[in-house]
């Protein structure tokens, strides 16, 4: 960055500015300090010396901004695919679902490349072994409804949890539904 110095004297007959040398008596010049400098002009003549400064301040440019982390494409997943809840007892996707089903559906679409598993997931009440064909059911009710949007079924694994892995423990209604539910994971 430059600025210009721009000086006047009169009846001086030696004039300079430090860390220029000699000017003439009347003028400007441009400069371009790398740091903040202080520039100190000295003019003499019969009448005596004078002297004077400018500073001129530089500020350093900003800091370049972080690079920007790319979002990998297990972040987007995370990010987009929403999970499948489930009425008690059932394996038919919910009217209030069908939403989740297909903003999953158009995600996947769009990255077609993307492996996943859909884990089927029971609340806490019923059999150990009927909660795990329950799930397996519900795994692949939401399977079935992504491949009839067009989602490659190649790309689809399932597996039923039952009621073995409880995204949330407590015995009441607002947790069980937390639990009743197709749940998507990114594969590697």
């Amino acid at each position: 960055m430059s600025t210009t110095l721009t000086w006047q004297t009169t009846n001086a007959t030696d004039v300079s500015i430090d860390g220029i040398g000699a000017v003439q008596p009347n003028g400007s010049q441009q400069v371009t300090p790398a740091d903040s400098t202080t520039y100190h002009l000295v003019a003499k003549g019969a009448g005596g010396t004078q002297e004077a400064t400018a500073r001129v301040t530089v500020n350093a440019p900003p800091p370049p901004p972080p690079p920007t982390p790319s979002v990998t494409e297990e972040d987007l997943f995370g990010q987009n695919v929403k999970d499948v809840y489930f009425d008690y007892d059932s394996e038919a996707i919910r009217p209030d679902q069908q939403s989740a089903v297909q903003g999953d559906a158009t995600f996947l679409n769009q990255h077609s490349n993307i492996q996943f598993t859909i884990e089927g997931h029971c609340d806490e009440r019923g059999s150990t072994e009927y909660n795990l064909a329950l799930g397996d059911r519900r795994a692949n009710a939401v399977r079935n409804a992504l491949t009839a949007a067009g989602v490659n079924a190649s790309r689809i694994k399932t597996i039923s949890y039952g009621k073995e892995k409880p995204f949330c423990t407590e015995s009441n209604e607002s947790c069980w539904q937390q639990n009743r539910r197709g749940h998507f994971v990114y594969s590697k």
